[in-house]
């Protein structure tokens, strides 16, 4: 599948914010409201899509990429890149997740500074921390934001 990264734009804000995950993972669904499409059209989010212009998932980096509450708890005193990713339900669990995070990271690599990524993940996602750690990234720290565990992972 050929991968492209477009600018988040309103309609690809809108169907982001009406995906729906299945249990456990509905974890992640959104709520539509105006505060969250401005953030994902006011932030560093951008939209990856295939050659026929379906979205097939975003990413974000920066502050938009981490749990709030985790600097409480020192997860990113660290100056770096912190990136959060999204891939639309229905492609979830296809095998999709290696070429897709790959194509992420190689954008990053090539258009960032940073020699050292961040990312965080809940404990009980455990198809997103195997992909992680096929990709280099290890377990750093770990944080509660209520009864939801989260971990921090590292890729230098």
């Amino acid at each position: 599948m050929k991968l492209f990264i477009k600018e988040m734009d309103d309609g690809f804000a809108r169907e982001i914010l009406h995906w729906k995950y299945s249990p456990p993972y509905d974890f992640y669904n959104n709520e539509f409201s105006e505060e969250a499409l401005r953030e994902l059209l006011e932030e560093s989010y951008y939209a990856i899509v295939s050659s026929e212009r379906e979205l097939i998932g975003y990413f974000c980096t920066g502050k938009t990429a981490q749990v709030p509450i985790g600097s409480q708890f020192g997860a990113y005193s660290k100056d770096l890149l912190d990136i959060g990713i999204g891939m639309k339900p229905a492609l979830t669990g296809q095998g999709y997740g290696s070429e897709f995070f790959g194509f992420i990271l190689a954008h990053i690599a090539d258009s960032t500074p940073y020699k050292t990524i961040r990312l965080t993940v809940t404990d009980f996602n455990s198809r997103a921390i195997s992909l992680y750690e096929k990709h280099g990234f290890v377990k750093n720290l770990e944080f509660n934001r209520g009864e939801t565990k989260f971990i921090t992972m590292i890729k230098e």
